[in-house]
């Protein structure tokens, strides 16, 4: 987490529908994908819940803002390009726009105020003193973690997504509490979010005793995808040890990382080298995330290139939060090499920041914000971002309409996609799995 990422201050594949194909030319760049492959067939959190054998026609809908509405056939939670079996569902879609569920690709659930009592903030000067107000806010709170992650998730379904990496803190302070609440309400949402939970080091990995066990407890009992990291130099002050640490604790059970890297010159670049040196040793590609980089947008684009190259090779993808234009990753560069970025939202009225709302379209909007961006093709950029961008880092398929993609999209009014970015339309349908799961804003248990 860093303070300033509330602030806007501070499909490759081809379009299956005839009526998307007045967008043809705006979908395709929407869509490009980097050559890691994503198989439609990856099995997901809705279809474990039991989206299976169920048959919903989503008549009169216009993908991607598409001219002409036409048709939706969802069988087994994925789209299909038959026609709808006998005695299938049928849901009105009204004439409303259809666009792929988004995907929220960093945030704190575990922290989260969400739905409680207004905090009244006070001012710091740096992660250890945000860490100090973490612990406060944590003893504080008489709704327990899985109470406080639930509202918060469901909240995010309401708006759109359709899957979430979910940082939670460990540390002495709270022991797995926090990885295991932001675990209870994944299974609660199992019907309508897929979730990965990284355990998250937010007081350190070296400099607070007793991290790197918890670490260890969370990778063997299974209840984490990923094990994450902070600031080897800038925060943790131990390069080696942080990294050789977190990498080796993921090497041994099976697991990914996901690293918070704020620093920013020499200090961040020397931890991005060991973090592609490790990955590479390990054989590890695939399986690594580095979070904010804010090393990145500072480099020229020789050295850009060069580095982007190493991660294209090692399939080392990031995620932004789109915290001001100095900071945001220079998405499309990267993309180039074959790098997945992710868009994500980060802490959400915490003790870091009191702004925040969990919804993946306001977050497209303010990347479209930070980067003054005009055209169409931009603004749609910023949608695919929010969309298959953190689909790619969490490796899921892209819900693109494809036949065979999973039926994860959001019902909006609105006139084109460029449009929604910018106006930030009511979701007034969410599908999972083909299950309708939010109505009008409203979380369908």
């Amino acid at each position: 987490m860093q303070p300033s990422s509330h602030s806007p201050s501070a499909l490759s594949r081809r379009t299956m529908l005839a009526g998307a194909a007045a967008l043809a030319g705006t979908t395709a760049a929407m869509t490009a994908a980097p050559a890691r492959a994503h198989s439609p067939a990856a099995a997901t959190a809705s279809e474990a819940a039991g989206h299976h054998n169920r048959a919903v026609l989503f008549r009169n809908v216009r993908p991607f803002g598409a001219a002409k509405a036409t048709d939706l056939v969802v069988v087994d939670g994925r789209i299909s390009d038959g026609p709808a079996p006998r005695g299938a569902k049928t849901v009105d879609g009204g004439g409303r726009i259809a666009l792929p569920s988004l995907v929220d690709a960093h945030i704190h659930p575990d922290k989260t105020t969400w739905d409680g009592s207004w905090v009244s903030r006070r001012p710091a000067s740096g992660i250890a003193d945000y860490v100090e107000q973490d612990v406060e806010l944590f003893r504080s709170r008489r709704r327990p973690v899985a109470e406080r992650a639930y509202g918060l998730m469901a909240h995010a379904v309401t708006r759109g997504t359709r899957a979430m990496r979910a940082h939670a803190d460990v540390a002495p302070a709270y022991g797995l509490a926090g990885v295991e609440g932001v675990a209870q309400a994944r299974e609660r949402l199992r019907h309508a979010l897929d979730v990965q939970i990284v355990a998250f080091p937010q007081h350190g990995v070296i400099r607070t005793p007793g991290t790197a066990a918890l670490l260890e407890k969370a990778a063997r009992e299974g209840t984490v995808d990923l094990i994450g990291g902070i600031d080897p130099i800038g925060f943790d002050q131990a390069l080696d040890e942080q990294l050789d640490l977190v990498f080796g604790i993921a090497d041994r059970h099976g697991v990914g990382v996901d690293i918070h890297l704020h620093d920013r010159g020499e200090k961040g670049m020397k931890a991005m080298r060991g973090i592609i040196d490790r990955t590479r040793a390990l054989a590890l590609a695939g399986k690594v995330t580095v979070s904010h980089v804010f090393c990145l947008p500072e480099l020229s684009d020789r050295e850009l290139g060069s580095v982007a190259a190493d991660l294209g090779e090692l399939d080392i993808s990031l995620t932004t939060v789109a915290p001001s234009a100095s900071l945001v990753l220079p998405i499309a560069r990267l993309r180039e090499y074959g790098v997945r970025v992710g868009l994500g939202s980060d802490g959400v009225r915490d003790s870091w920041s009191p702004f925040g709302n969990a919804d993946m379209m306001h977050r497209a909007h303010l990347l479209g914000w930070v980067t003054d961006v005009r055209l169409d093709q931009e603004l749609t950029d910023c949608y695919r971002v929010a969309a298959h961008g953190g689909a790619e880092v969490m490796d899921l398929a892209h819900a693109d309409f494809e036949p065979g993609a999973p039926a994860d999209f959001v019902l909006v009014q609105g006139e084109c996609l460029p449009q929604v970015v910018v106006d930030m339309p009511r979701r007034d349908m969410v599908v999972h799995g083909g299950a309708v799961v939010a109505r009008d804003g409203v979380f369908l248990d």
